[in-house]
């Protein structure tokens, strides 16, 4: 592999070993999208995020899409293999919890 394919390559391969293509607002829409697919909810109050679900588990889960971030996308910054990864998932993770902020506030009718 040569040129400008060896460098996408490792390029994604950083990318994903650093989970970064599942936060920021890529993973928002990545998550309301599988959502839907799997025609969960995007909300629901009386459902709880499950913070020690397995993999097993979430396969037949009936979580909601918001239900994901507390699940999955809010724990990746802390889960980031390398340094570079560590300071780039800071400003998509901020921005998720912002999306959080947001979508809450809307949901309350407070906006």
């Amino acid at each position: 592999m040569t040129g400008a394919l060896a460098f996408l390559f490792r390029n994604y391969y950083w990318f994903k070993t650093n989970r970064l293509n599942a936060i920021g607002a890529i993973g928002i829409a990545r998550t309301l999208n599988c959502g839907g697919f799997k025609n969960r909810k995007i909300f629901d109050p009386f459902i709880s995020p499950n913070l020690k679900i397995t993999k097993a588990e979430y396969k037949t889960s009936i979580a909601t899409a918001i239900n994901c971030f507390y699940e999955k996308l809010l724990l990746l910054k802390d889960r980031m293999k390398t340094k570079t990864g560590e300071k780039i998932a800071l400003e998509p993770h901020r921005y998720m919890e912002q999306f959080q902020d947001e979508f809450y506030a809307e949901w309350d009718g407070k906006k």
